[in-house]
C-alpha cells in the first residue's frame, strides 16, 4: 500500500472515529435519524449524574464487626455491603452509589441515594434490611458472675453497717453508698409511711418494738432489690395509724430475671451471611400458625449442627434486629442445616420476614450515624455552572491556539473537540460495563484540568516544530521532527500525573476518588489525541502547499541569529559538525594502524 493512500485510510478512520463519539455524546442526533426507538436510545445512553449534580440523599452507617473473628472481618462487611445494595436495588433506585469506607478505626457503610428526596422513606428502606442471628444460652456464666457481684455488693453493704454502728453520719453514707435514687439525694430519708408501704422484710424491721428511734438497726435487711442498713428516724400514732419515719442505704442485690435478654445468651458465629433460603411454613403438617422455615448453606449446616450438639436441653435464641423472637429448647441434634423461626405472627407477617430474609439478612449490624439531604435545585445550578466553566475554558484554549500555532494550533483545536466527544462517550458508555462513571463537581473539575494536559502535549510538539523549521527544514520534515523529539518530553509528564492519579484512587474516597478517575482517563485519552489524531490529520492535511506558506501553518520562529549571519552561523555549524566527524574517522584510522605495526615488531 502507498504512503499516501496508507494516510487517507488513517484520517478515515480518525473521521469515523470522530464521528460515533459525536452521536454518542450527543444522542439526540438518534431522533433525526430513521431509528424505532431513538427515545430510548437516548434514555440508555444518559451520564450517571452523582448526589451533588442531581440531588437526592447521603446516608452514612457504622458496622459492628465486634463480634466477627478478625480473619473473617473483611468478608462480613463485603457480605453487608452486598446485602444493603440488593436492598436498595429492590426499591429501583437507579444510579445509587454503595461502598465501604473508615472513620478513625470504625467502620462505614456509604449510601448515596441520587434523586430520593424523602429521608424517613430512605431510612426505612435500608431499615427493613433484618439482622439475624443464632445465639446460645450464656446462662451459667452469667449466674457466676452474678453471684460474684452479689458477694461484692453484700460485702460492702457489711462494711457501710459497721461505719453506721460505729457512730458515722448516716445521712453522708446513704448520699455516697445508697443506690436508691428516690432517696440517696435526701440522705436516705423515706419520710413516714404506714405498715404495708415497703416490702415485707423492710417492714417487718422497722414496725418492731424494740427497733428505738434514732438507732440503726444491727443486722442487715436482705429482700429482693438488695441488702438494706435501716436507721429508725421518729414515729408517731398508734396501732393501725402507726407511721415510721425511716432512713436506708440500699446495696443492690441482682438476679438473672434483671438481665437483658441480649446478655442472657452469647454469639455463635451463625447469622443472617449463612443463610440460603427462607420460605413460609406452618407448624402441625399446614393446620397450625404459620413460621418461618430457614435453610443454611454448608458453613451454616455445619454450624448449627455444632450448636444444636452442644445446646441440647438448652435454650438456643433467635434474634431479629436484637430481639428475641423465638427461644426454643434443644431436644436433638439437627445436621441437616434446617430451622424455624415460631412466634405470634399472622400469614402476612410472615411472608414479609420471609421477602426480607429473602432479599438479605445482614451478617454484621449497623447503625445510623449520619445523613445529609441535598436538592436537587443545589446540583442543577452546580452542573449548569460547570457545564459554563468547562465551555469557557474550551473557548479560551481554542482561541490561543489558533491565534499563537495558527493553522497547526486549528487542528489542536480539532484533536480537543475529538477528545470531549470521546470522552463524554466513554462516560455515557460506562453504564454498559460493570464499572459505571458517576460524573461529580470533582470528576467535572478533572475533566477541564485534562482539556490543559491534552493541549500541553500538542504545544511540546508545535514547538519543536517551530525550531526546526528555524534551520530550514521542511515542512514534512520538521513535523516529523517534532513529534519525535517531543514524545519523551509528553510520555514523562503524563506517567507522572497518572502516578499521582492512581495514588489519589488507592488512598483518596468519594469526591477525590471520582477526580482522579476522571483526570486518569483524560491524561490517557489527551495521550492519544496529541500523539494519533494531531499527527494523522496534520500527515493529511499539510502537503507540498505547506512549503510556500510556513506563516500561515504557524508563526515562524526566529533562527539563531538574524539574516546572513544567521544562515553562516548554521553553516559554519554544520561545517564543524562534518570536520569533527572527519578528524574522529582518522584518528580511529591511526589507532588501527598503529595497533597493526605493534602486531608486526612483535611476531619479529
Amino acid at each position: 500500500m502507498k504512503q499516501k493512500e496508507k494516510i487517507r485510510w488513517q484520517f478515515a478512520g480518525v473521521l469515523g472515529l470522530a464521528l460515533v463519539s459525536g452521536i454518542i455524546a450527543y444522542p439526540k442526533v438518534f431522533s433525526y435519524l430513521p431509528f424505532p426507538n431513538a427515545a430510548g436510545i437516548e434514555q440508555k445512553l444518559k451520564v450517571n449524574l452523582g448526589l451533588d449534580l442531581q440531588g437526592g440523599i447521603h446516608l452514612e452507617y457504622a458496622a459492628d464487626t465486634s463480634q466477627v473473628p478478625v480473619g473473617k472481618k473483611t468478608e462480613a462487611l463485603q457480605a453487608a455491603l452486598s446485602v444493603v445494595e440488593r436492598r436498595v436495588n429492590a426499591f429501583g433506585v437507579g444510579e445509587s452509589v454503595i461502598q465501604l469506607s473508615k472513620s478513625g478505626s470504625e467502620d462505614r457503610i456509604i449510601v448515596e441515594l441520587p434523586g430520593v428526596k424523602d429521608v424517613e422513606e430512605a431510612k426505612k428502606m435500608l431499615k427493613e434490611t433484618p439482622f439475624l442471628e443464632f445465639r446460645e444460652s450464656n446462662e451459667s456464666e452469667l449466674a457466676a458472675q452474678i453471684a460474684q457481684a452479689n458477694d461484692e455488693s453484700k460485702k460492702q453493704a457489711e462494711d457501710v453497717l459497721s461505719r453506721a454502728k460505729s457512730g458515722e453520719d448516716f445521712a453522708t453514707l446513704a448520699k455516697t453508698y445508697s443506690q436508691d435514687p428516690g432517696s440517696k439525694d435526701k440522705g436516705g430519708d423515706l419520710d413516714f409511711a404506714k405498715k404495708g408501704m415497703f416490702v415485707p422484710e423492710f417492714d417487718a424491721v422497722i414496725f418492731k418494738d424494740d427497733f428505738r428511734t434514732g438507732t440503726v438497726y444491727p443486722d442487715l435487711v436482705e429482700s429482693q432489690y438488695g441488702w438494706h442498713i435501716i436507721k429508725k428516724l421518729d414515729e408517731r400514732g398508734e396501732g393501725d395509724a402507726k407511721e415510721v419515719r425511716a432512713a436506708h442505704v440500699l446495696l443492690p442485690k441482682q438476679s438473672i430475671d434483671m438481665v437483658p435478654d441480649s446478655y442472657k445468651y452469647k454469639a455463635t458465629g451463625l447469622s443472617g451471611k449463612n443463610l440460603k433460603n427462607a420460605s413460609v411454613d406452618y407448624q402441625g403438617q399446614g393446620f397450625g400458625m404459620p413460621q418461618v422455615a430457614l435453610q443454611f448453606d454448608a458453613e451454616g449446616a455445619k454450624l448449627f449442627a455444632d450448636l444444636t450438639k452442644r445446646s441440647i436441653g438448652k435454650p438456643i435464641a433467635i434474634f431479629l434486629d436484637g430481639e428475641v423472637v423465638s427461644a426454643p429448647t434443644v431436644q436433638s441434634e439437627i445436621p441437616d442445616g434446617r430451622a424455624v423461626i415460631t412466634g405470634n405472627f399472622t400469614l402476612e407477617e410472615v411472608k414479609n420476614l420471609v421477602k426480607r430474609l429473602n432479599e438479605g439478612a445482614l451478617p454484621v449490624p449497623i447503625t445510623l450515624v449520619g445523613q445529609q439531604s441535598i436538592d436537587a435545585s443545589l446540583g442543577e445550578g452546580a452542573l449548569r455552572q460547570s457545564i459554563f466553566a468547562g465551555l469557557i475554558g474550551l473557548l479560551a484554549v481554542s482561541v490561543f491556539m489558533v491565534l499563537y500555532y495558527r493553522f497547526l494550533g486549528l487542528g489542536a483545536v480539532f484533536a480537543l473537540l475529538i477528545y470531549s466527544a470521546m470522552l463524554l462517550a466513554i462516560f455515557r458508555l460506562s453504564g454498559y460495563t460493570p464499572f459505571p462513571i458517576t460524573l461529580t463537581l470533582s470528576g467535572i473539575a478533572g475533566f477541564i484540568l485534562s482539556i490543559g494536559i491534552a493541549v500541553d502535549a500538542n504545544v511540546l510538539i508545535f514547538e519543536r516544530t517551530r525550531e526546526e523549521l528555524s534551520y530550514g527544514k521542511t515542512v514534512a520534515k520538521s513535523l516529523e521532527e517534532g513529534f519525535h523529539r517531543a514524545w519523551p518530553s509528553i510520555r514523562d509528564g503524563h506517567v507522572s500525573t497518572l502516578i499521582t492519579t492512581v495514588v489519589l484512587m488507592i488512598l483518596g474516597t468519594g469526591f477525590v476518588k471520582g477526580f482522579a478517575v476522571i483526570l486518569a482517563l483524560g491524561v490517557l485519552l489527551s495521550l492519544f489525541t496529541a500523539v494519533v489524531l494531531v499527527h494523522t490529520w496534520l500527515r493529511f492535511v499539510v502537503g507540498n502547499w505547506a512549503e510556500g506558506h510556513k506563516a500561515i501553518l504557524v508563526a515562524p520562529k526566529a533562527p539563531p541569529e538574524d539574516g546572513e549571519a544567521g544562515e553562516k552561523h548554521v553553516e559554519s555549524v554544520i561545517k564543524k559538525e562534518i570536520k569533527n566527524t572527519e578528524s574522529a574517522i582518522k584518528n580511529e584510522g591511526k589507532v588501527k594502524t598503529v595497533k597493526k605495526k605493534k602486531s608486526k615488531h612483535r611476531k619479529r
